[in-house]
C-alpha cells in the first residue's frame, strides 16, 4: 500500500501545451519527460458499491501490461488530497479479487461481488510526467489530457497533478504557485472517478454539503484543527461549480462553508494568532460578502415573494416587485460568480491551503502555543465546549429582553457552538455520549433555526428599504413591500415565542462531552 499526498488542477487544453514547453520547472533535472497514452476502465456494482463505501477500482491498460489499482478516499481539500492506494499487476482486463485480499476493500469480498462488478466508464488520457526536485522533495508533475467515456457520453480531461515523492507537502504549493503564473489554472475538486460517477449518474453540477469530520481519539488539537480547516476549505471549493453555474444552492452551501472555516479559525484561535492569519481571515471576509447579496435576495423572492403571490389575488405592485427582485438577483448572482471566477479567489484558495499545511501558525516560536498544539484535542474540546456553552446559555436566558443586534450576537453564538459541535463530536464515542450528542444537537438547532427566521426579518426589512428608495416615492412598490413586511411581521411574534421554548430546551440539554 501506498500513502498519496497530490494536488489536482484544472486548467484549460492550451495551458497544458504551455506547461510542456516550461522547462523552469523541471529546475534543471536531468530526466526527460515521460509520455504515455493509458485507458483505465472502472468497475463497480449497478447500484456502483464501491462508490458508496468511498472506494475506487479500475484496471489500466498500459501496451500489453494491466495494473489493477484500488484507491480509497482520504483527505480532500480543494485539489489537494490523501489516500490510499494499492496496486497489483494482473494479467486480465478484469479485476483480479485475489489481489485485493489485504486492501480495503478486503471485507466485501465474495463471490457475489465477484459477479455483480462490470465496467461502469474508461478513462483515455496522454499522460507526461515530469520529475521535479524543490530542495529536499521530490515532487512528480504529471500532464493529464483526454476523456472521460461511457458509451456516447463524454467529459473533457484536462488537468495538472502534483503528487508528492517525498518531502513536504508545502513544497506542492511552491510549484504550484509557480504554474499559477502561467496557466489559469484552478483546482480539481472532483477525480477522474468522480466525472466518471458523475457521467454514469447524469449528475448536472450539483451543489455539495458539508462532509463528516472524523477525528481520531489521540488527535493533536493542531492535528484537529488541520482535519478541520482542510474539510471546511473543501466545502468551499468543492461549490465553486454550483456557483459559477449561478446555483443558489451553491451560493449557500459556499456560504456555509466560508462560515465554517472561519468559525474554526475563531475556536483555535490561541493557536493561530499571527499575521498571516489575519490576511486569510480578511481575504475570507471579502469573499463570503460577494456571495451575502446574492443569497439574501434569494431568499426574500423565494421565501416571501412567490408564496404571496401564489396566496393573494393578482397584486400589479407585487409583480413589479418582483420583477425588480429577479433583476436584482442576477446582478448578485453574476457579482457572485465573478469572485469566484477571478484570479483573487484562485489566489485566495492557494494561500488558504499553504497556511493550512505549512502556515505561521506551524512554525511559531512561542513555547505556550507549541505546548498548546500538542495538547490532545479531546481535552481542547471539553473546555471549548463548556465555555461556547456557558457563553449561550447566559444570553439565552435573557433572550426575551434582547433587541434585534443582541439576538443576532446570540445567533452567531449558537452557529458557532454547532459547527464546534460538528468539528469535535466524533470524539466522544459511547452509546451515553452519542444519545445525549443527538439531544443536544436536536435541542440547539431548533433554537438556532429561530434565531436564525427572526435575523432573516431584520435583514429582509434592510433589503426593502433600500428598494423602495429614501423617498418613497414609488408608491406600488412601496404598497408592495408592505405587504410582504406585513407578512412577515405577522410571523415575528410567535417566532420569538419559538425561540423562547428553544432556549428553555437547550438549556435542559445535558452535556455530551462529559
Amino acid at each position: 500500500m501506498a500513502s498519496e499526498i497530490e494536488l489536482k488542477l484544472e486548467v484549460p487544453p492550451d495551458g497544458l501545451r504551455r506547461l510542456r514547453r516550461l522547462r523552469a520547472l523541471r529546475n534543471g533535472h536531468s530526466k526527460r519527460a515521460q509520455e504515455k497514452d493509458l485507458v483505465s476502465v472502472y468497475f463497480d456494482t449497478a447500484k456502483h458499491k464501491l462508490r458508496r463505501k468511498g472506494m475506487s477500482l479500475r484496471v489500466r491498460h498500459i501496451g500489453d501490461k494491466r495494473i489493477q489499482t484500488l484507491k480509497a478516499n482520504g483527505e480532500w481539500a480543494a485539489g489537494l488530497s490523501r489516500r490510499d492506494e494499492w496496486e497489483k499487476p494482473i494479467r486480465r482486463d478484469t479485476p483480479d479479487l485475489r489481489a485485493a485480499r489485504r486492501t480495503a476493500l478486503a471485507p466485501l469480498l465474495s463471490k457475489k461481488l465477484a459477479h455483480a462488478l462490470k465496467p461502469v466508464f474508461e478513462t483515455r488520457v496522454h499522460r507526461t510526467v515530469v520529475p521535479i526536485d524543490r530542495g529536499s522533495s521530490r515532487i512528480e508533475l504529471t500532464l493529464d489530457q483526454g476523456q472521460v467515456r461511457l458509451g456516447r457520453k463524454s467529459a473533457p480531461i484536462s488537468e495538472v497533478e502534483l503528487e508528492l515523492k517525498r518531502g513536504r507537502p508545502a513544497d506542492l504549493i511552491g510549484v504550484a504557485r509557480e504554474l499559477w503564473d502561467h496557466v489559469p489554472a484552478r483546482f480539481a475538486v472532483r477525480s477522474k472517478a468522480d466525472r466518471g460517477y458523475d457521467l454514469a449518474s447524469d449528475r448536472p453540477v450539483a451543489a455539495v454539503g458539508a462532509r463528516t469530520i472524523a477525528l481520531e481519539p489521540d488527535v493533536t488539537t493542531a492535528e484537529a484543527f488541520r482535519t478541520v480547516a482542510l474539510a471546511c476549505a473543501h466545502h468551499v471549493a468543492a461549490n465553486e461549480p454550483a456557483v459559477s453555474a449561478c446555483d443558489p444552492e451553491g451560493v449557500h452551501q459556499m456560504r456555509v462553508g466560508l462560515r465554517r472555516l472561519r468559525a474554526a479559525i475563531s475556536i483555535f484561535s490561541d493557536l493561530i494568532d499571527d499575521a498571516q492569519t489575519a490576511a486569510i481571515k480578511a481575504e475570507l471576509k471579502w469573499l463570503t460578502n460577494e456571495l451575502g447579496p446574492a443569497r439574501d435576495i434569494d431568499v426574500y423572492v423565494t421565501g416571501n415573494i412567490k408564496p404571496l403571490q401564489d396566496s393573494l389575488p393578482p397584486q400589479r405592485g407585487l409583480e413589479k416587485l418582483q420583477h425588480e427582485l429577479e433583476a436584482r438577483r442576477a446582478d448578485a448572482f453574476e457579482r457572485a460568480k465573478k469572485a469566484v471566477e477571478s484570479a483573487r479567489y484562485r489566489t485566495l484558495m492557494l494561500d488558504l491551503l499553504g497556511w493550512i499545511i505549512d502556515g505561521e501558525w506551524c512554525n511559531t516560536a512561542d513555547e505556550l502555543v507549541r505546548v498548546r498544539r500538542a495538547r490532545p484535542a479531546a481535552d481542547f474540546a471539553r473546555e471549548e465546549l463548556a465555555r461556547r456553552v456557558r457563553k449561550v446559555s447566559k444570553r439565552a436566558k435573557k433572550l426575551a429582553k434582547l433587541d434585534p443586534r443582541k439576538r443576532h450576537k446570540l445567533r452567531i453564538a449558537v452557529k458557532k457552538l454547532r459547527y464546534a459541535i460538528g468539528f469535535f463530536g466524533s470524539l466522544f464515542a459511547g452509546r451515553k455520549a452519542t444519545r445525549r450528542l443527538r439531544r443536544f444537537v436536536r435541542e440547539l438547532k431548533q433554537l438556532q433555526n429561530c434565531l436564525g427566521a427572526l435575523n432573516d426579518i431584520a435583514v429582509h426589512r434592510r433589503l426593502a428599504s433600500n428598494v423602495v428608495g429614501p423617498s418613497g416615492r414609488r408608491r406600488e412598490r412601496a404598497f408592495a413591500i408592505g405587504v410582504v413586511s406585513g407578512h412577515e411581521q405577522s410571523r415575528q411574534g410567535p417566532l420569538q415565542d419559538a425561540a423562547l421554548a428553544a432556549a428553555g430546551g437547550f438549556a435542559a440539554a445535558r452535556p455530551f462531552w462529559r
